[in-house]
């Protein structure tokens, strides 16, 4: 008996964290606000019931947003013949700014909460450095062997500019419109991307 009782304690908790991650899911498709009272009102629980399967927002949009997007090789398909460095950058920073922005609450509710707590940084998805180091394939074997340094700078670069951050400040400090802001992204990892390809061919 008492192991039966076990067992519906453990499937009822399993069944309000399901219910949490998908009324959590639901509100990030929106593309709204997303907040711990809004999910949890969703899901039809208390606020301090939903804290206690999830210490924080991050942890839980985190785990929400897992497998949501494709692996990087997935992403990059429709440029995955291409040996352009450039076409291939820009592919992946249009592709990772359109997801932002359909996910934009969650994302500014994610970076909101990581910057006033760095330590939570690591629940962020790091999406961006897998799309980057897939486009910059080609450029692998050439400036990456030849320049490491260099290489390495362009990533960091690229990290900078192939960002929901970039994003947002285009659109928030900016005055940018969706469209606009993600095109002016795409142009500055388009021309960091150049720069570095022409550095390679001169050496």
């Amino acid at each position: 008996m008492t192991t039966g009782i076990g067992a519906g304690r453990s499937n009822q908790k399993q069944r309000t964290r399901t219910a949490i991650v998908e009324a959590a899911r639901a509100l990030i498709a929106t593309g709204a606000e997303v907040t711990m009272p809004a999910i949890a009102r969703a899901a039809l629980v208390s606020e301090a019931t939903a804290y206690r399967y999830f210490p924080d927002l991050p942890s839980l949009v985190g785990e929400s947003l897992a497998g949501v997007w494709p692996a990087p090789a997935d992403a990059l398909r429709p440029v995955a013949r291409s040996t352009d460095p450039v076409e291939r950058v820009a592919f992946a920073c249009e592709f990772l700014l359109r997801g932002v922005l359909a996910r934009q609450g969650a994302v500014r509710a994610m970076i909101a909460a990581t910057v006033t707590r760095p330590e939570t940084a690591t629940v962020r998805p790091g999406i961006r450095f897998g799309l980057i180091d897939q486009a910059l394939i080609p450029l692998r074997d050439t400036l990456g062997a030849t320049d490491p340094e260099a290489f390495a700078q362009l990533e960091r670069d690229l990290a900078v500019t192939v960002s929901a951050e970039a994003l947002f400040c285009l659109m928030d400090l900016c005055g940018l419109a969706p469209d606009e802001a993600v095109a002016s992204a795409v142009r500055t990892a388009s021309t960091l991307t150049e720069a570095a390809v022409r550095r390679t061919a001169h050496r």
